[in-house]
């Protein structure tokens, strides 16, 4: 097993100063395994407390046109500017309070940044080949940013105690969370996937993921990032990350989420349907037909739509519900291996699988659909049909670009065989020169861009 250098193997008491709470060491000790016990210092509350030291990527704020401990750690101090930003507390889920600022009028006049914060689909395709995880969480994580000298003023809110102001990067900025994953981005990018604070370490053997971790710990150390204990699980051969349990297998939905989905309360207006059906999304990949089966829901938001509280509008309510209750583990994509994408049109939705062939049978990696759009609706069956494959290719097309995909066209299998025995070549018409095709020709227009270089169809 690999274990950090030996140089490293100082005692503890030379990582901690004077002022370290001995109970928090001893905590730390049962938490964090033995092995990582030479970075308990990365693990500490009381040093996450302290101001982080500047650094090239203090958050700068570009513009256009719980007080006491903050005030303490020095993460805020009095302030005279003339801005000043109302403030409100939001309860943790661990019980305490988070200070929050209406920054909605900064937000408003600040040049957005447009690093882009990972999309969490991306994340989970990099878990391939993993048996073994740890998360680590890090605590106070904007916190670890400072602002940009001279900028403090900018982020100034009031209080019944006088006006304050930031010295490190508050939660509710707009450029907060690109600012952040810029930061972590650079220093945290080996054996990991980092989603903000979340940072879940992967690895394929105990051996190895003890130097990954020891690793990231050795990253963390060297860029004053501190984790919370508490919340941190090391060596799980399966862990929540992003709302989904991840494992060698594949990932799945997180148990207690779909608890909630099941005892969600019957919504009394248009706004809690929403927060309903906006939290079923979340997992709309696990489940079959989904768009299908969420749409007598949908149907209630559009304008001038009311949900009224009566028997059948109930049974619509609870009937999505139904499919959460099975919970499929979907395989992590293996670019190795044979990729097949069934697709399939119904009168006013698409929908398709991707999956894969392993151990000569079929393992799906997302179920997905989308609701057709009010021209779309109007297309003839195979017009859907081919659009379904078309709107497949470019869902997935990160994961198929490199790959011969097969799929399940038998619809447009005749179309082929016509097609098959012409010789002919395709042209784009300017508008002004273009003329009304049937239908079935433009299908075949685009068919016959395609299926060379993109499907193999099978009957």
């Amino acid at each position: 097993m690999d274990l950090p250098p030996s140089s490293y193997h100082d005692s503890l008491e030379e990582l901690w100063d004077e002022e370290e709470e001995p109970e928090e060491i001893k905590t730390l000790m049962k938490i964090v395994p033995s092995v990582y016990h030479h970075y308990l210092d990365v693990f500490s509350k009381v040093k996450a407390e302290k101001l982080p030291p500047h650094c090239a990527c203090d958050h700068h704020i570009k513009m256009e046109g719980s007080l006491p401990p903050n005030v303490e750690q020095g993460f805020i101090r009095p302030s005279s500017s003339s801005a000043g930003a109302p403030v409100l507390f939001v309860k943790k889920k661990d019980g305490g309070l988070r200070l929050c600022v209406g920054y909605h009028k900064h937000n408003a006049a600040t040049r957005k940044n447009k690093n882009p914060v990972p999309p969490m689909n991306q994340l989970l395709t990099v878990f391939n080949g993993s048996s073994i995880f740890s998360k680590i969480d890090l605590c106070g994580a904007y916190n670890l940013l400072i602002i940009n000298e001279g900028d403090e003023h900018l982020t100034c809110f009031r209080t019944k105690y006088g006006c304050y102001e930031y010295l490190v990067m508050p939660f509710v900025l707009t450029n907060a969370p690109a600012s952040f994953q810029n930061l972590v981005n650079d220093d945290l990018d080996i054996y990991v996937a980092v989603y903000l604070d979340d940072i879940m370490v992967f690895s394929k053997s105990e051996e190895e993921h003890v130097t990954h971790v020891c690793t990231v710990n050795t990253r963390l150390r060297a860029n004053k990032f501190f984790a919370k204990g508490s919340k941190c699980l090391f060596h799980f051969s399966s862990a929540e990350y992003l709302g989904y349990v991840v494992s060698s297998e594949g990932f799945k939905m997180d148990q207690a989420k779909v608890q909630q989905i099941l005892n969600w309360p019957p919504p009394r207006n248009l706004k809690a349907l929403q927060s309903f059906i906006g939290f079923d999304n979340f997992y709309c990949c696990f489940i079959k037909n989904y768009s299908k089966k969420i749409s007598s829901l949908t149907s209630f938001l559009k304008k001038d739509s009311h949900f009224p509280l009566n028997e059948e509008s109930l049974r619509k309510f609870h009937q999505p519900k139904e499919a959460f209750t099975i919970t499929p583990i979907l395989s992590h994509f293996d670019p190795s291996l044979p990729t097949i994408v069934e697709t399939d049109a119904s009168d006013y939705a698409l929908n398709a699988v991707p999956s894969q062939i392993s151990d000569s049978e079929r393992h799906p990696f997302a179920f997905d659909s989308c609701k057709l759009l009010p021209a779309e609706l109007n297309y003839k069956i195979h017009d859907k049909e081919f659009l379904g494959i078309v709107w497949a290719l470019k869902r997935w097309r990160a994961s198929l670009i490199s790959l011969y995909s097969s799929f399940d066209a038998s619809p447009i299998i005749p179309y082929l065989d016509i097609i098959s025995h012409q010789r002919f070549s395709l042209a784009v018409k300017p508008a002004g020169l273009n003329f009304s095709l049937s239908s079935i020709f433009q299908s075949l227009t685009a068919l016959a861009t395609w299926v060379p270089f993109q499907m193999h169809c099978h009957m």
